[in-house]
């Protein structure tokens, strides 16, 4: 009997899983693992731990969901809190597994972690990779090969759209035989404090109330579409800045894959055909097309995007002061819209897209401090960090990346477009 072993990182639902679905197909048997990596919890070279309780909380909530979605499928879902590398040879050889399944990754961790374990690993063992974070397929963009990626976002865009069609996504697998299920499996989730945070309550100011799961993203886009209709002026409100109804909230599920792109856009297209097609509809779209952008940059560029002179190789003068760090770490700074921005972040782990624009453009351009720092520091807190957006976010609003206008933010003007009444600047600095 063929048992294959489905390893799940940052795809961490049962719909539209593509090593799943092959897993399911291809063998008799699966046993589905998940790591929580000691390193993703550690302190990283710029003082943050890797990742913050916010992520951390979302992520039990995910991999919770996920194991319940597994065990309806007669798959048992492993978990460890140790190094991938020193637990797979072992359990390999101990449950008898033919083949390993997994979403493709390219960044240079991910690959690292990949080739200590082949080199451990004593019998030949198949190691089936598939890209299953795209919305655009990377075998299906009208380039030969990843080198071919313009500079500029927007020449990205307009190809892909005339020349790409984005694939159905696929449904979750059907339950496999029972007895793969029974097998004796000791380990479990943990804890915020086994993974060393004390538990804590939502602060009710946040604009993201949400728990993590599939489950969850699912009623997300029932909510957000189908119940309120406020997919219908995104485009309108997603410059918004208190509460969850201004933009789709999706980001967060997105990025540990509780719910694919492909998902999200045939979620619009049913709109669209059922309800209503307008410019705000289209730039949900537009958003996941950035989203895949950021990502086709990284495979391009690889490490490039973590280095200081960034893809430009952009040689600029960057500061690294303590108290500057501080002072916009605590939103102590001297700009207030600045200050609301940074406080919301440090106490919900959320931050608008036009809050995250001013503050990294602020970092970067007037400040002038070193924008990894800030990067590293988003990375930390961030409920819905994804390396590719995040990196390649700072990279653009810092002058290194891929804004060919170099835009710097008018903080001041910014706050009266965003803010005129001053409500969310009161919402989070009043005493």
């Amino acid at each position: 009997m063929s048992t294959a072993l489905v390893w799940f990182q940052n795809n961490l639902r049962v719909t539209d899983n593509v090593a799943l679905s092959k897993a399911c197909k291809e063998n008799e048997a699966v046993i589905a693992v998940y790591f929580f990596d000691p390193r993703q919890f550690d302190f990283t070279e710029y003082g943050f731990k890797k990742t913050g309780k916010f992520r951390a909380k979302f992520l039990i909530e995910t991999i919770k969901e996920l194991k319940e979605h597994l065990a309806a499928l007669n798959i048992p879902l492993f978990v460890y809190r140790e190094k991938p590398e020193k637990v797979l040879p072992v359990f390999f050889e101990k449950y008898a597994i033919s083949n390993i399944y997994l979403q493709k990754e390219w960044t240079s961790e991910e690959q690292g972690i990949i080739k200590k374990i082949k080199k451990e690993v004593v019998k030949e063992l198949e190691f089936k990779a598939f890209y299953d974070q795209f919305l655009f397929h990377p075998t299906d963009i009208p380039y030969t090969n990843f080198t071919e990626i313009p500079k500029v976002f927007t020449e990205f865009r307009k190809k892909c759209e005339a020349q790409v069609t984005v694939r159905e996504y696929l449904t979750k697998p059907k339950a496999l035989t029972k007895e793969n299920f029974e097998l004796e499996n000791p380990t479990k989730i943990p804890d915020l404090n086994e993974l060393g945070f004390e538990e804590f309550e939502l602060d009710p100011r946040t604009a993201f109330p949400f728990q993590g799961g599939e489950d969850q993203a699912k009623e997300r886009i029932q909510h957000y579409f189908w119940e309120t209709k406020n997919l219908a002026k995104y485009k309108q409100t997603r410059n918004g800045l208190i509460g969850e109804a201004y933009s789709s909230k999706l980001s967060a599920w997105l990025a540990n894959g509780s719910i694919s792109p492909k998902q999200i856009y045939w979620a619009v297209k049913k709109f669209e055909k059922d309800i209503t097609k307008n410019q705000d509809t289209y730039w949900l779209i537009f958003e996941l097309i950035w989203r895949d952008y950021f990502k086709f940059i990284s495979l391009k560029h690889a490490n490039k995007i973590f280095k200081i002179d960034g893809i430009l190789e952009k040689e600029l003068r960057w500061n690294k002061d303590k108290q500057t760090l501080q002072r916009w770490v605590y939103g102590e700074t001297k700009e207030a819209f600045i200050n609301a921005n940074m406080k919301e972040l440090a106490a919900t782990g959320f931050m608008s897209n036009r809050g995250r624009q001013n503050v990294a453009s602020f970092w970067a351009k007037e400040l002038k401090q070193d924008w990894r720092i800030g990067a590293a520091y988003f990375e930390s807190l961030l409920i819905d960090y994804d390396v590719h957006s995040n990196w390649g976010n700072w990279m653009y609003n810092s002058g290194v990346g891929n804004d060919p206008r170099d835009r710097k933010f008018n903080i001041k003007r910014q706050a009266e477009r965003y803010d005129p009444d001053k409500k969310f600047q009161e919402l989070w600095l009043k005493k």
